[in-house]
């Protein structure tokens, strides 16, 4: 019977994360890609005498204040890339004010980004990678890039060139010039003639050949020759004859260096091992010596930070109550504060002086008030008078008639 495989569940949301850290993990990669062509090496970098960030900087958190600090640098630099002028932010600014300056200018160059500033405040994470990426593209449309297309190498085939040098051997020339030497001499003598070699049987070799020539005539010949007979072979790399070659020379070389190496490394170890014994010998004994001068200065040390502690709570305690000695100090000032004015104002005179000018002004506009009553007084029984007479002047009228 077959063992049934074992199956596998896998939580969607588990799923989901792996790959949204997948695509966040592809995306560091696109940023430091663009901050590459940006030149942000000599541009960004070169100032902060710092090294190059590697693609995991912003994804695994290990140093936040730096992380902070550098992506605040990074993407103030990214804004100032796409023609907008921001603050260089410095560490001792506030970290709520720097990311606020940022999504400011974020916002005016038209990144929508949805995300909480305690999240990019961290320095790290998903956020912080889409915002540095979506300001890296706007900073590349704003240096207006050209990409050249992809222009591919057109393979050639190698060519096998004919060396024409005139040290090659050159048979036909050879026994034309032969010919031409032994012709101009008028005595056969000098001549090889295979016919004069007496063969007794064809399984027999000769035993003496009869030459009849010059030495001078041949070893001039010899000289005139040999230089012409210099074989020249270019070397190819490709073939596997001359890598043997190689590989013989170096185990070769090896060969005859490993005797040498292998007793000199020997004495070396011998002797790297004996100072190690020395070391360790030396470094047990003085453990022996200092161990109780070490316990004595590991109870200092504890007593140290005893005494730290208690000066901090100490310290602590005095600084809260310098600090109620601060509050009751502003509240006695404002207590006395307001006793001064209160006693200033009941030995002033001045509000008395006041009424009395206001009484004395209300009684002179209460007289220009009855002067101006008795004038429409005068004017409105004038008026009455007028109608009364107008009227018994047309009642006189209407009864004449």
């Amino acid at each position: 019977m077959f063992r049934s495989e074992p199956r596998i569940i896998v939580d969607e949301d588990v799923e989901t994360n792996t790959t949204n850290s997948f695509v966040y993990h592809a995306m560091m990669e696109d940023l430091l890609e663009k901050l590459k062509i940006l030149n942000y090496e000599k541009e960004f970098l070169a100032n902060l005498k710092m090294k190059p960030i590697h693609r995991y900087y912003y994804i695994i958190p290990k140093n936040p204040g730096e992380q902070f600090y550098l992506f605040s640098l990074m993407a103030a630099w990214l804004i100032r890339k796409s023609g907008r002028d921001i603050e260089q932010p410095q560490e001792s600014h506030d970290p709520n004010d720097t990311i606020s300056n940022i999504l400011e200018q974020v916002k005016a160059l038209g990144i929508k980004i949805e995300c909480s500033p305690n999240k990019l405040k961290q320095g790290v994470g998903e956020d912080v990678v889409f915002l540095l990426n979506q300001l890296a593209n706007i900073a590349l449309e704003h240096t207006k890039l050209q990409w050249s297309p992809l222009v591919l190498p057109e393979e050639k085939e190698e060519e096998i060139e004919v060396i024409d040098d005139e040290s090659e051997i050159n048979l036909e020339r050879v026994e034309e010039e032969m010919i031409a030497a032994y012709s101009d001499d008028s005595d056969d003598e000098n001549l090889f003639h295979i016919g004069d070699i007496n063969v007794n049987d064809r399984n027999t070799a000769p035993t003496q050949i009869q030459i009849d020539t010059d030495e001078d005539n041949w070893n001039l010949e010899v000289e005139r020759v040999v230089p012409r007979l210099k074989i020249t072979i270019r070397n190819d790399n490709r073939d596997w004859r001359s890598h043997l070659e190689q590989m013989k020379q170096y185990r070769s070389n090896i060969d005859h260096s490993m005797p040498l190496a292998k007793t000199q490394l020997e004495r070396l170890y011998k002797e790297i091992s004996s100072v190690l014994d020395k070391v360790g010998s030396r470094e047990k004994y003085l453990n022996r010596e200092l161990d109780t001068i070490l316990e004595d200065y590991r109870q200092q040390l504890d007593k140290l930070s005893k005494v730290k502690e208690d000066y901090k709570r100490i310290s602590g305690g005095v600084a809260e109550r310098n600090r109620e000695l601060a509050k009751l100090n502003d509240r006695l000032d404002t207590i006395k504060q307001q006793m001064e004015e209160r006693g200033s104002s009941m030995t002033d005179g001045t509000p008395l002086v006041n009424i009395k000018k206001a009484v004395s002004k209300i009684k002179q506009e209460i007289v220009e008030m009855d002067v101006r009553i008795g004038v429409l007084d005068c004017v409105l029984l004038q008026s009455r008078i007028r109608d009364e007479k107008q009227v018994s002047n047309e009642f006189n009228t209407s009864a004449v008639f």
